[in-house]
This record gives structure tokens, sequence and C-alpha cells, in this order.
């Protein structure tokens, strides 16, 4: 069954599901540019306040500074609220509100093109503020090695997995009030994924519930990344990462297909 649902990567028709969306942003550009300004305001208010209360770090076996500890975890939680705004929010709203994929599905498109089409908008989206984030890092000194720029493609997995997840999330919201359940998830993940200090400081349970949270993978990846520390864990983060967006990304599918198709 779960052959069934998996998207073809490939097809070139979910393209048009971009196109689309990059044409209703066009007229929005303002709304776009503004996600830039997102990662300077984060360190800067790290590096201004916090980086001198809190001091230096003994991590790992290093001494780094807070600004440059807590600033791939920020790029990791930036990466997850930005795929969530866009699978989510802007997902439910052309599902049930503006019923767009209804026009869309009268098309030779698919609904496997619709769920994939979102994702790689999603993807285009956080590629580029991605990108933002980590030249702020390097302009600001929080880059912790020159291995920064690997920091990116961890940063476009992160938003893959979110994407795919806030897409079938979606697909179960009924109406606005649901998305209290979505800030509900998101809180808890954000404070709780060794994002503003290491796992190592939480109480032994709480520590091994929070080193299955995605966002917590996903910090550790990218702080890694950004610090020069290749170790082999770090292929099963990437491997957990991207065994939950194709699960994810299925379920999605199907539940797309039952709402969508009659």
């Amino acid at each position: 069954m779960l052959a069934r649902t998996l998207p073809r990567f490939g097809s070139r028709r979910s393209l048009h599901i971009f196109e689309r969306n990059f044409m209703v942003y066009r007229s929005q550009w303002l709304m776009l540019v503004s996600g830039f300004f997102e990662p300077l305001f984060y360190l800067l208010s790290i590096g201004i306040g916090l980086n001198h209360l809190v001091g230096n770090l003994h991590f790992d076996g290093r001494v780094v500074s807070y600004a440059t500890f807590v600033a791939p975890g920020m790029l990791a939680t930036s990466a997850m609220n930005g795929a969530v705004i866009d699978s989510i929010f802007n997902t439910f709203f052309r599902l049930k509100i503006s019923h767009a994929y209804d026009a869309v599905l009268s098309t030779p498109l698919d609904v496997i093109d619709v769920a994939l089409g979102e994702v790689w908008w999603a993807l285009a989206r956080a590629t580029a503020y991605a990108a933002s984030f980590i030249v702020c890092m390097v302009a600001l000194g929080d880059s912790g090695s020159v291995w920064v720029v690997l920091c990116w493609p961890a940063a476009i997995l992160t938003s893959l997995t979110f994407s795919c997840v806030g897409l079938a999330a979606c697909t179960y919201i009924r109406s606005w009030q649901d998305f209290d359940l979505v800030a509900l998830a998101q809180l808890p993940l954000f404070l709780f994924s060794a994002t503003f200090f290491p796992i190592s400081l939480y109480p032994a349970w709480l520590g091994a519930i929070v080193s299955f949270s995605p966002l917590y993978q996903s910090a550790a990846l990218l702080r890694g990344v950004a610090l020069g520390q290749f170790e082999w864990i770090m292929i099963m983060r990437v491997a957990y990462l991207l065994a939950l967006a194709l699960v994810a990304l299925a379920l999605a599918t199907r539940r797309f297909r039952r709402i969508l198709v009659p």
C-alpha cells in the first residue's frame, strides 16, 4: 500500500503547482522578502543579549560561544516554522477555504502532483531563507567552522521533513480553531529540542524522549555540521529525517486523495 502512494519525484507535472504558487506570490513579494529579516533578528538578539550573559559553553570537548551553539538550532527552528506555515496554513486555505485544488484536479494533474508540488514550493522558499540565515551567521561571527556551508543542505532536508509532516497534518485540520493544536505541537518542539542548551543537561528520562524529536535530530545535525564534527551518527540523523519525510508524504497523498477524489 505504501508503494502505491509514494509520489513520483521525477514527475514534471507537479512543477505546475510550483508555478501556480510562484505566480500568486509574485504580487505578494513583500511577504516573501520579510522572511529574510527573521534570521537577522534572531541572531542579533542572541549575539547582543544572551551571548554576553551566558558566556562560553563546553560542548563535545570544545569551548564555543553561546551564539555559536544556539545559531544552528535556530536555523533548524526557522526551517521548521517556514515549512509549517507553507504546508499547513497556506495549504489549508487552498484545500478547505478557496477550494483551489478542486479546480487543479479538473486538469490532467493528479493528487500526487498537488502534494508534491506543495513540497517543492516549500523547499524553494526554505532554500532561499536558509541561505540568508547562514550568511547572517557568518557575518555575525556565529559560524563554528568553514563547514557551516553544509548547513544549507541540512536545513533544506529539515524543511523537506516538516513540509511533508505539515502537509499530512493539514489534511486532519477541520477548522481554524484546530490551528491551536499546531501551535501546541510546535511550542514543545521549540523549547525541548536542545535548541538553547545541550541535551546532556536534561534529566535522563526527558533527554531520551527529546532524542526522538525531529527538530532535535535536525538541530543536532546542523550543529555538528556547523562545528565540523562529522560522526557516524549524523548519517543516522539524515536517514531518520528522510524516512519521516517519505512516510509523511505517502500519508499526505492518501489523505489528499480521500478528501479531493469523490
